[in-house]
């Protein structure tokens, strides 16, 4: 079997699959029934000053696919509401015990010099390996100068990543928020006070539905509610495409990313260390299914890279970013035809309805002698824009083939069009 075995920013790990900081990293017993489980290591629930936090009661809320499959969850959970004490008497403990498990402390306090000078001593003092600022926490926190409203702003990014570096000798990890209009702005202002890796995405502002009976958003506490931080499957071609930012920005080249959102396959796990990541961290599917799913992505990513002919993580570990590029930068006079298999088809026109509706007319219905209908690309009209394949219920049944126009590779940044291309 492949090795699956890490070190992200200098710390070691058996496997890249880490339980973000969340309620399953709350205390000692979640996480040692998640090392027994298999996870290669954790991230506590966020630490801060004492008194601690206190918590709202109802904390969650859902969105919901077919069947009742959750898509995303929302909490408006705040960081632990256990003492600085407890928390940090038990990492010892945990660490003690676990040594060949990474074990991260996620921080949050005030935004002041002296608040982190005075953290962070006792938070190496239990022997973690590393720490992981949360500037993320959409909720709560950032009404207190904290989380997202450090986050937001990189030079603040940039001052509190420099405090941890000058207090404290434990690898710095920077949790960034997605709730900003460039996260490139932030990973820069990590890189710049002497980070050593960041993680994102943190949870997404949202409001996941409204009880019509009451007219209160859920989840209710009383009879009002607010805005959370959204997390599961729903949020990964975000967290990706995030992810995909820094991982290509040349002004934080090298920067190791450990990846998070909506990660709960060997499959979702295999894309973000694609697309540049070195761990990965999970929470959603963790609650949803158990610690055991854990067994399930690293069998599953060890026999897909034995498939592949990777024995290691860094052999494919960011081979997609070098395919990512801007818009500008894609041959616009490539082109695909949507193809169907007829021997898959099962004729239900659902290709035909949306192409016909709202794309561009280039299926036909052919009414056959028994009464049903056979659906045909009309290539002539065909644009590729694989609407029919997303909308038919048969995998690979309709296929975007390459049909070879004969013209030459052409970008719009060098398109005679383009007012603004670049001169050859």
């Amino acid at each position: 079997m492949a090795d699956l075995s890490i070190v992200f920013a200098g710390i070691k790990a058996p496997n890249p699959f880490w339980l973000a900081s969340a309620p399953p990293t709350d205390k000692a017993y979640n996480v040692v029934r998640a090392y027994e489980a298999g996870w290669g290591g954790v991230v506590w629930k966020t630490l801060g000053e004492d008194p601690a936090a206190v918590n709202v009661s109802s904390r969650y809320s859902a969105h919901y696919g077919p069947n009742r499959e959750v898509i995303g969850i929302n909490n408006i959970e705040l960081i632990t509401d256990r003492s600085l004490e407890i928390n940090l008497r038990e990492i010892t403990q945990v660490k003690k015990d676990w040594p060949d498990r990474a074990l991260i402390v996620s921080l949050m306090v005030p935004c002041e010099e002296q608040a982190w000078k005075s953290i962070l001593p006792l938070v190496e003092a239990t022997g973690a390996d590393g720490i992981e600022l949360n500037f993320g926490c959409p909720h709560g926190m950032p009404e207190r100068g904290m989380g997202a409203a450090v986050g937001q702003v990189p030079e603040y990014v940039e001052l509190v990543t420099r405090w941890c570096k000058t207090y404290c000798s434990l690898p710095v990890i920077v949790k960034l928020t997605p709730n900003i209009t460039d996260v490139r702005l932030s990973a820069r202002a990590a890189y710049r006070g002497g980070a050593d890796a960041v993680s994102l995405i943190n949870t997404i502002n949202s409001i996941t539905s409204v009880d019509l009976e009451h007219m209160v958003a859920l989840p209710t506490v009383g009879n009002k509610s607010t805005h959370g931080g959204y997390c599961g499957s729903a949020v990964k071609p975000i967290a990706l495409n995030m992810v995909a930012e820094i991982a290509r920005d040349p002004l934080t080249k090298g920067l190791p990313i450990s990846g998070i959102g909506g990660i709960g396959s060997w499959r979702d796990a295999a894309e973000f260390i694609a697309m540049g990541c070195g761990s990965i961290q999970v929470c959603t599917a963790a609650m949803l299914h158990g610690f055991r799913i854990v067994d399930e992505m690293k069998d599953g990513l060890s026999r897909w890279m034995d498939s592949q002919g990777y024995t290691c993580l860094d052999d494919f570990c960011g081979r997609a970013v070098g395919n990512t590029t801007d818009w500008k930068y894609l041959d616009i006079n490539y082109q695909v035809i949507a193809k169907i298999d007829q021997d898959a088809c099962i004729g239900c026109g659902r290709c035909h309805i949306a192409c016909e509706d709202t794309a561009h007319q280039a299926i036909a219905s052919l009414k056959q002698p028994d009464g049903t209908h056979r659906y045909e690309v009309i290539d002539d009209e065909c644009v590729g824009c694989n609407l029919c394949q997303i909308t038919c219920p048969v995998e690979a049944c309709i296929e975007m083939v390459p049909y070879n126009n004969g013209l030459p590779f052409l970008d719009w940044n060098h398109d005679p069009r383009n007012p603004y291309r670049v001169a050859s």
